[in-house]
Formats: structure tokens, C-alpha cells, sequence
């Protein structure tokens, strides 16, 4: 198996992703939090639930919303990253924008019901990949404040919802069994999100692009899929180059490897977690 080049002073394998490091609850105040490592990219990625549905749904929706935000922390790259104190511009807001939409695409807001979910994406050190980093890490905390909700009779599906009548009359959320609530939640996220960076460098694919290896990159793609095998989003660019076709099935192949491991070590994180 190829080696990356000298000069980018790594012993990954090209075919080899960063270690990943997940610690939950990172932060108590959250309905769920991630402090996500995937090689020396962090993110903290924090869900919270709304007080309310956005403004433009109807008064009587049945169904939810989920957003998201994106921020690099001051000190998250080699000179400091000024804060965008007037609301995201630019990168930043393309990148959330692909992470909401991204998000939307595993949930079923039927399913969810009215209740507005909000995830946090905050980049506290940067070396690549932030963007497929938070998606990752994002699909986590959401699929935890899922489960919480659903623990709590916060998320429930439609026929257990109550009547606006009941509602006023004192209603109690019933209490469903870990059979149920396990059900629910697999309605609501049906198959898991993850995402990945390949990148093209002198006609070799490599996976999981640090910062070296994307500055690097004759072509940088970023992957986003769901784990029954759909993609989401494919962002695939040549940096002062082009790819041919088989140079791009080479390089989704080689995210699809990338993403099944993601999706392994999700299933591993969240395994009885509550």
C-alpha cells in the first residue's frame, strides 16, 4: 500500500483514516453534546431543543425542524480566526448550511413531530475535514437528544400525541417501553449520517484529508451519506486540475470505506447510552 509522500509527514496510509475520539455530555447544560476528535480536528457539537418551531410553520404542524450552526473558535487555526459577531458569512455559512440540509436528509420531521431540534457545531482546533467532522459529529448529538426526547414523552409518534384539548386538560405523556421507544427512535432517524474527505494527489486517492494533505490536494472532494447507502452531498473540486471518471469512482470508493467505519464506530459510541 502507498505511503503518503515525505513532505506531508505522516505515516497514515492512504487508504488509512485519523483516529477518531468521542467523550459524551461534554457539556452538562445541552439536551446532548459531543466532544468529537478525529485526528487533531475537534469539534463540540451541541443539540438543544427550541423553545418553539420556527415562526414561518403553521400554527398546527405535525411535523419538526432541524437547524444547524457553524463557528471556528478564535484559536481553532494557526492565527487567530476573528469572530463573525454579525452572523455567519461566506464559508462559514455554506458550511452550516450543508450541515442542516444534510441532517434533514436522515430525519423524518413527521416522525419528530412539532418539536424544533438545534445543533451547535463549534470548531475548537482545526487541521481538515471540519465540515465532514461536524456532520459526523452532529448525527450523534442529534440522534442522542432523540433519544432522550423520546425517553422524556417529548417525541412521540402520532398517534400518541395529544389533542390541543387534551393538552389544556393536563394531559400525562405516557410511558413507552424500550421496545417502543427503540422503534421511535429508528423512525425518526432511520439510518445513520456520516461524512468524509478524499482527496486526488499525483494520481493517488488518499482518505481523510488533514490540513497537509488537502493543501496539498490536486482535487478535494467532501462525501456525505446515510448508512443504508444513499449519498447526501458530493463536493468535489480540482484545485487547478481536473479528474476523469474513473478517478472519481476511485475516489467515492474510497469514501465509502471511510464512511462504514464511521458508521461502525457510531453504533459502537452510542451503544446503551442513554
Amino acid at each position: 500500500m502507498a505511503k503518503f509522500k515525505t513532505e506531508f509527514s505522516t505515516e497514515r496510509e492512504a487508504n488509512e483514516m485519523r483516529h477518531v475520539e468521542v467523550e459524551i455530555d461534554f457539556t452538562p447544560n445541552a439536551l446532548a453534546s459531543i466532544l468529537y476528535r478525529q485526528g487533531d480536528t475537534v469539534i463540540l457539537a451541541c443539540c438543544t431543543k427550541e423553545a418553539r418551531l420556527p415562526g414561518w410553520f403553521p400554527r398546527d404542524s405535525t411535523k419538526g425542524w432541524v437547524h444547524a450552526e457553524y463557528s471556528l473558535l478564535p484559536g481553532s487555526t494557526d492565527s487567530r480566526f476573528r469572530r463573525e459577531r454579525r452572523g455567519a458569512k461566506g464559508r462559514t455559512q455554506e458550511i452550516e448550511r450543508l450541515i442542516a440540509r444534510s441532517l434533514r436528509a436522515a430525519v423524518d420531521l413527521e416522525a419528530l413531530g412539532p418539536v424544533a431540534l438545534n445543533v451547535d457545531c463549534d470548531v475548537l482546533n482545526a487541521d481538515g475535514g471540519t465540515r465532514c467532522a461536524s456532520i459526523t459529529a452532529a448525527n450523534i448529538a442529534l440522534r442522542l437528544a432523540v433519544r432522550r426526547l423520546i425517553a422524556r414523552g417529548q417525541c412521540l409518534p402520532l398517534d400518541m400525541r395529544p389533542t390541543e384539548d387534551q393538552r389544556k386538560a393536563g394531559w400525562t405523556a405516557p410511558s413507552l417501553s424500550e421496545a417502543e421507544r427503540v422503534n421511535h427512535e429508528n423512525t425518526v432517524i432511520p439510518h445513520d449520517l456520516a461524512a468524509i474527505s478524499v482527496g486526488l494527489i499525483d494520481g493517488e486517492v488518499y482518505l481523510d484529508l488533514d490540513y497537509i494533505l488537502d493543501s496539498n490536494a490536486d482535487v478535494d472532494m467532501n462525501v456525505v451519506k446515510t448508512a443504508d447507502g444513499k449519498y447526501v452531498e458530493i463536493q468535489g473540486t480540482g484545485e487547478e486540475s481536473t479528474f476523469s471518471g474513473d478517478e472519481l469512482i476511485a475516489l467515492l470508493a474510497r469514501a465509502d470505506g471511510g464512511i462504514d467505519a464511521l458508521f461502525e464506530a457510531q453504533k459502537a459510541i452510542l451503544d446503551g447510552i442513554e
